[in-house]
């Protein structure tokens, strides 16, 4: 397990992550969601022990990351969004680099290749965006890592590719993996990431499973406007409404009106989180 308590970071006086609190649990697939600045690169990179944290602590599995023992680091892999054109081809980048993980699987990584309709013979400096970035992606997931940390992963991506991602996380994920990935893309993801985390600047909005905020929230998608509604959007066909759930009747979240509603109601939806 991950547990963040009192986590602060700085670039000199700009605060970035102020008194950061959460536990993220094995098995899941974290959906870190926030605006432009508040922190979801960083937050992804003191996890991996890339950065150190101003203050505050980070626990895995009894570790702090910032030491960069050999014995976490071989079960952490970080997906940056930039992602590197390598004058290799890809199975021997594989090959090369797959040695750093215990749990590297190359025949798993050439399966996911071949998912992903790339060319595993291709050198990486040649491909374009989208083959160098599902490349980068089947290598994280080959590594099979119990944390996997990824930012915008499907930035550059095809809609075939997209779904491509998702079933290969989905396929090739451990059970007792913790994934978090961060996003813009929600409709992307919105059909594998459970638990949703939303951060702000320098605050946790909500970090909860899709059952809890069902139980909150109520999403109406019918075309009458609701009275007391916090959040309202035309779609085709009608709105989608989010309104609190008095009668606790179940609902589709939709995670885009749900992230809409969290920053126009902030406190309303400050410290929900499911208990761990």
């Amino acid at each position: 397990m991950i547990r963040i308590k009192d986590l602060g970071f700085s670039y000199g006086e700009n605060v970035v992550l102020k008194d950061i609190t959460m536990n993220l649990e094995e098995g899941r697939i974290y959906g870190l969601l926030g605006e432009n600045g508040v922190g979801k690169t960083t937050l992804l990179t003191l996890l991996s022990g890339l950065k150190n944290a101003k203050a505050g602590q980070i626990d895995i599995d009894g570790h702090n990351p910032w030491k960069r023992e050999p014995s976490l680091l071989t079960e952490i892999y970080y997906l940056s969004d930039e992602v590197a054109e390598i004058n290799m081809k890809a199975i021997e980048y594989a090959e090369n680099y797959g040695k750093f993980w215990e749990g590297f699987d190359l025949n798993k990584f050439i399966e996911i290749m071949d998912s992903f309709e790339n060319d595993i013979n291709q050198k990486m400096n040649r491909m374009s965006f989208g083959q160098l970035k599902k490349t980068h992606i089947a290598f994280a997931l080959a590594c099979n890592t119990k944390y996997l940390f990824m930012d915008e992963p499907t930035n550059g991506l095809d809609i075939p590719s997209k779904a491509q991602f998702r079933k290969a996380v989905m396929k090739y994920t451990r059970e007792d993996s913790t994934l978090l990935i961060s996003t813009h893309q929600v409709r992307d993801l919105e059909n594998i990431i459970d638990p949703i985390i939303i951060l702000d600047r320098q605050d946790v909005l909500l970090n909860a499973s899709l059952e809890k905020i069902a139980e909150k929230f109520f999403f109406d998608y019918s075309n009458d406007r609701k009275e007391g509604a916090l959040y309202c959007e035309m779609i085709p066909g009608g709105n989608i409404q989010v309104l609190i759930n008095t009668t606790g009747e179940d609902s589709k979240v939709n995670i885009e009106a749900l992230f809409n509603t969290v920053h126009l109601h902030k406190e309303l939806v400050k410290g929900l989180k499911d208990e761990n």
